[in-house]
C-alpha cells in the first residue's frame, strides 16, 4: 500500500468521515487515492485555501471532533496560515496534511517549496515533516492526540510528495485509533491530581463564604462537552454566568442566571456584577486584555478560583487564590459533587439594578437587535450561528439567544475576518440537524465571498445574513470615539450589488431596507438551502457598550 493510502486508511481508523481541501501538484497522489475512498470520506473542495481550514475549524466547533483538511505546497501551504492561526488562538483541534516537493528537492528553492513546518511553527501545537513513509501511521495517530488532548489546537503534516507514492508495509487491523489508546499517567500527572484535592477543599470553602460570586465560563467548557454540568453547578450554588464570547453557549441565553458576555463590548449588567463581586469562578477561559480591562483595576474585591487545562493561563494577566489545572470534565465534576448548596437571592436583585436602562433601541428601528430579534424567531433555538469579525460579531453575540451547547461559533482570539464563510460551511456540516445562520458585515463579506461557490456546489443549507452599512464599522467606531471622526479608509463603495453576486453563484438572494421587508422575506423563506439576505443598515448605528482600551470595566460608554 503507498503512502497516500495509509493516509486515507489512517483517517479512516480515526474516525474521519469529511475533509476539506484543494487539490495541488504536491498532493495529486493523495487525490488520486481520494478516488477509490469516495465512498468513505466525503470531500469539501473550496475556493481557497484559507476557505478550507476555516470550514476544517468550523467543523471541529460545530462537531466537537478534528477537523481534516488538505493542502497543497507553496501558496497553497501559506494561504492556510490565517486560518490554521485562528484554529490555534480558539484552541480548535485540527490536523492539516500539507504536500511538499519530494524529499530529493527539499532545501534547493525548488518550484512551490517552501518551510511550512517553520513558518507554522508559532501557530500549531506541534508540527511533523515526514522523512520517511513508513513513519506516516505513527505520526498520523499523534498528531491525532495532540489535537484533542490537553488544549487543543492545529497540527500540521508536511509529507513530501514521493512519499505518497512510496510503497509501505502497513496493516490496517494493526492501527489502534488515538482516542482508544488509554493515556498513562505519569508522576506529574499524579501530583496535580493529590494537589488539586486540596484545592477543591479550598474552592469550596471560597463559594461558602462568598456574598457576591459570579461565575465566568469560555470557550473551555464547550471544548470539554461540559456546558450540562456548568448549568447544574451554577444552579447548585445560585450563581450567575458570565462569558467570554467563546464561551456563548456555554449556559442557555434565556437562563435567569445568564448575564452574557464580559468585557469590552460586554453587558452593563456583566460588567458592573463582575466588579462588584467577591468572588469570580473562572472556568475554562482566559483574563484576556479584551475582558479584563485595566488589570490593576478589575474586580479588585474579589477572591479568584481559576480552572482550566493549560497551566500557562494561570496567573498569566490576573493573580488568583485558588488555581486548579487539568481536565475540566474532572475538575468541575468534583467541584460540583463536594460543594454545599447555596442561595444568593440578594446578590442577583442586586444585579437586576445594574441593567442598562437608558440605551433603548425603538421597536420601529431598522436596528441590528431587532433584526436578530426576527431572524432568532424565524430559525428557533435549533440553530447554530457563525459570526465574522467586526460590528456585526459584537451584535449578534449581545442580541443572540444561544441555546446551550455549541450554538455560537466565531473567531475571538485571532479576530480574523473572512472566517465566517468557511466556518459557517463547516459548521453545517458538523451538524446537519442544525439550522446554521451566519452574521457578515460588508467588509468581512468581501474577504472570503469566493466561498459562495463552495456553497452553491455542494448545496449547503444556511442563511448568510449581512448587515451591510458601507463602511468598516468597528474601525469607523473607533476613530469617532477615539481619534476625533477622522474617518479614514473606513467607506466601502455602496455600489456593489450584493444579491446580484448571490445570484451569479446559484444562490437566492434578497436585499431588505426595513422591519416590514425583512418580515415578508423571513415569512416566504426556507432554511432548507442556501438563501442570501442583505439588510442595509444605518453606517452610525455603533456598539454599545463599550469599554476604551486599558480603561476599568467600571468606565463604560453606554450611548
Amino acid at each position: 500500500m503507498d503512502g497516500s493510502r495509509v493516509i486515507l486508511e489512517c483517517l479512516i481508523k480515526e474516525g474521519v468521515d469529511i475533509v476539506f481541501g484543494y487539490p495541488g501538484g504536491a498532493v495529486i497522489p493523495l487525490y488520486d487515492a481520494l478516488y477509490d475512498y469516495k465512498d468513505k470520506i466525503k470531500h469539501i473542495r473550496t475556493s481557497h485555501e484559507q476557505g478550507a481550514v476555516h470550514a476544517a475549524d468550523g467543523y471541529a466547533r460545530s462537531s466537537g471532533n478534528v477537523g481534516v483538511c488538505f493542502l497543497t505546497s507553496g501558496p497553497g501551504a501559506t494561504n492556510a496560515i490565517t486560518g490554521i492561526a485562528t484554529a490555534y488562538m480558539d484552541s480548535s483541534p485540527m490536523v492539516c496534511f500539507s504536500g511538499q516537493v519530494p524529499t530529493s528537492l527539499l532545501g534547493k528553492d525548488s518550484f512551490q517549496e517552501i518551510d511550512i513546518t517553520g513558518v507554522t511553527l508559532s501557530v500549531t501545537k506541534h508540527n511533523f515533516l515526514i522523512r520517511d513513509a513508513k513513519d506516516l501511521p505513527k505520526t498520523i495517530k499523534e498528531a491525532f492526540k495532540i489535537a484533542s488532548s490537553g488544549r487543543k489546537g492545529p497540527v500540521l503534516i508536511d509529507i513530501p510528495k514521493d512519499l505518497m507514492l512510496t510503497e509501505v508495509d502497513f496493516n490496517v487491523d494493526d492501527y489502534i485509533p488515538s482516542n482508544l489508546e488509554i493515556p498513562s499517567k505519569n508522576e506529574f500527572d499524579l501530583k496535580e491530581e493529590h494537589d488539586n484535592e486540596k484545592k477543591i477543599s479550598e474552592a469550596c470553602k471560597l463559594i461558602k463564604e462568598s456574598k457576591r460570586p459570579i461565575i465566568y465560563a469560555g470557550g473551555g467548557v464547550k471544548s470539554a462537552n461540559k456546558e450540562r454540568l456548568l448549568v447544574d453547578f451554577a444552579k447548585k450554588i445560585d450563581t450567575p454566568v458570565l462569558n467570554t464570547i467563546m464561551g456563548l453557549g456555554d449556559i442557555d441565553r434565556d437562563d435567569e442566571l445568564s448575564l452574557g458576555m464580559l468585557g469590552m463590548h460586554g453587558s452593563k449588567e456583566g460588567n458592573l456584577a463582575i466588579s462588584n463581586s467577591d468572588l469570580i469562578i473562572a472556568i475554562g477561559a482566559r483574563f484576556s486584555d479584551r475582558v479584563i480591562g485595566k488589570s490593576s483595576e478589575f474586580a479588585k474585591d474579589a477572591k479568584i478560583i481559576h480552572m482550566d487545562i493549560d497551566p500557562s493561563e494561570i496567573n498569566k494577566n490576573i493573580n488568583v487564590d485558588v488555581d486548579l489545572v487539568g481536565d475540566l470534565s474532572v475538575l468541575l465534576e468534583d467541584l460540583y459533587n463536594r460543594v454545599d448548596k447555596k442561595e444568593n437571592k440578594d446578590w442577583r436583585e442586586k444585579i437586576k439594578t445594574y441593567k442598562d436602562k437608558e440605551h433603548i433601541i425603538g421597536d420601529d428601528e431598522f436596528h441590528p437587535q431587532n433584526i436578530l430579534s426576527l431572524v432568532n424567531k424565524k430559525l428557533g433555538k435549533n440553530t447554530v450561528t457563525v459570526t465574522d469579525v467586526g460590528q456585526h460579531q459584537m451584535w449578534a453575540a449581545k442580541y443572540g439567544k444561544f441555546p446551550l451547547g455549541k450554538s455560537f461559533i466565531t473567531s475571538a482570539g485571532l479576530g480574523t475576518m473572512g472566517f465566517g464563510l468557511g466556518a459557517a460551511i463547516g459548521a453545517k456540516l458538523g451538524q446537519m440537524d442544525k439550522n446554521v445562520v451566519l452574521v457578515t458585515g460588508d467588509g468581512s463579506f468581501r474577504m472570503n465571498c469566493n466561498e459562495m461557490a463552495t456553497v452553491s456546489t455542494y448545496k449547503i443549507p444556511m442563511l448568510i445574513l449581512l448587515l451591510n452599512n458601507s463602511v468598516l464599522g468597528m474601525v469607523r467606531q473607533w476613530q469617532k470615539l477615539f481619534s476625533n471622526e477622522r474617518y479614514s479608509e473606513t467607506n466601502i463603495d455602496p455600489s456593489v450589488d450584493y444579491v446580484m453576486l448571490s445570484k451569479a453563484y446559484g444562490i437566492e438572494g434578497y436585499k431588505v431596507n426595513n422591519l416590514e421587508e425583512l418580515k415578508e422575506v423571513l415569512d416566504k423563506i426556507q432554511i432548507n438551502k442556501p438563501i442570501f439576505l442583505e439588510c442595509v443598515i444605518n453606517k452610525d448605528y455603533d456598539v454599545y457598550p463599550i469599554v476604551p482600551p486599558n480603561e476599568t470595566l467600571l468606565n463604560l460608554i453606554c450611548n
